[in-house]
């Protein structure tokens, strides 16, 4: 099993070929639970005010790149605003 590390690279390097488990995985990692998890979406709470959630879709088993990208950017966001890296 990948670690977040691992899974991280793999996220930059190829955001169109990340497994959603894999994401999910990262997404607990740095969010918490997903405060919603039914069905083919996760939503995960940011601790930013504004549009403070991050979405992402099980798509047969894959990730779509677009959410991939937007877990990174919240990701950097996160670290940035908050002077801490889980990795």
């Amino acid at each position: 099993m990948p670690s977040v590390t691992d899974i991280l690279q793999s996220m930059h390097n190829s955001p169109a070929n990340v497994r959603f488990a894999d994401l999910c995985k990262v997404c607990d990692h740095y969010f918490g639970p997903a405060r919603q998890a039914h069905g083919s979406h996760r939503v995960y709470k940011t601790p930013w005010i504004g549009d403070p959630r991050v979405n992402i879709q099980n798509v047969a088993g894959s990730s779509k790149a677009y959410q991939v990208k937007q877990v990174l950017k919240a990701i950097e966001r996160m670290e940035i605003e908050h002077g801490t890296e889980k990795r």
